[in-house]
């Protein structure tokens, strides 16, 4: 396949590379950045996974100065407002119903490096109590709400989608379709049939994870035969093994195994075995979702480019 010029590709959804996560310190932040910008991904948001306050305060004023200086465009905070039962590669011990003080918190924290609009997403469970506010919260400070890592009803994840969509004035998000999500069932679609049917109505914009290991390629084709490129966003979820080989490594507190590629968790605290995040770049995806999901390039590029490119414009 012909390859797109690394200024198209945006990638809203990463966690870090090269043994570092993002957040935890300066420089180790700036290298994973460099890494994914050297596979071909100018446009970058720094992701960082559900953790107590003080290490979230702490997380986003290293990653702040980075979305100052260009090399990131923004950061997204993924939790810790999910649902227990839904976690993945999440630390039950610090998820917890939203929090507007930690929003505020954060805000602020932005606004002293300099760069007030610094956080460009949050993915909540929309079954947390309090999340109706947390969803006028955001929407004051230009943050776009993301539904996901939830357990939540087909009629409740419906019923938020279309509230952001009304509070934000722009189609939400919904966080990696699939994973982080009960699995779809024809007697109770859940929140994989309330995003389908929201996205083919064109009501929100479905995150896809196309690395070969999280959703199969004959799903990946149906959800763009069904959704269509424009309300897709593909992400790559990289977690600090990317651009490494298989070995040990960590995301937030938690311990990962990656073997043959393949991130898993390896302590038995939040779900032993589950996947915990990608090893590929986004650039990397977009290869598999062509030359092995059989999708066309074009429809690919602009799932890649234009349609997340359009959540980073408030």
């Amino acid at each position: 396949m012909s390859f797109p010029n690394a200024t198209d590709l945006v990638d809203l959804h990463c966690h870090g590379a090269l043994g570092h996560e993002f957040g935890q310190d300066t420089q180790g932040s700036a290298e994973a950045a460099e890494h994914h910008h050297a596979a071909g991904v100018t446009t970058l948001v720094g992701s960082l996974v559900s953790g107590r306050p003080d290490t979230l305060i702490a997380q986003v004023a290293t990653l702040a100065p980075l979305v100052a200086s260009g090399e990131l465009a923004g950061i997204h905070l993924e939790g810790p407002f999910l649902s227990e039962e839904r976690r993945g590669a999440h630390d039950p011990s610090v998820l917890t119903d939203p929090d507007l003080a930690l929003v505020e918190s954060l805000v602020s924290t932005c606004a002293e490096a300099g760069v007030r609009d610094a956080l460009v997403q949050w993915t909540f469970a929309p079954e947390r109590v309090g999340s109706a506010g947390l969803v006028k919260a955001l929407a004051r400070h230009g943050i776009l709400p993301a539904v996901g890592h939830t357990d939540a009803s087909a009629g409740v994840v419906t019923a938020m989608l279309a509230s952001i969509a009304d509070t934000c004035g722009r189609p939400p998000l919904v966080t990696h379709l699939f994973n982080g999500m009960p699995p779809f069932h024809h007697r109770a679609g859940g929140p994989v049939a309330a995003a389908l049917a929201a996205g083919a109505r064109g009501d929100c914009i479905v995150e896809l994870i196309t690395d070969g290991v999280h959703v199969a390629p004959e799903v990946v084709r149906m959800v763009f035969e069904t959704v269509g490129p424009e309300h897709i966003a593909l992400v790559s979820d990289a977690m600090a093994a990317t651009g490494l080989g298989d070995g040990d490594y960590t995301i937030g507190t938690l311990e990962v195994e990656v073997a043959s590629g393949v991130a898993r968790l390896a302590d038995g605290g939040s779900g032993r075995g589950s996947i915990a995040g990608s090893t590929s770049t986004l650039a990397d995806c977009v290869r598999w979702a062509v030359e092995v999901a059989g999708l066309p390039e074009a429809d690919v590029l602009t799932a890649a480019t234009t349609t997340p490119a359009s959540i980073l414009v408030s």
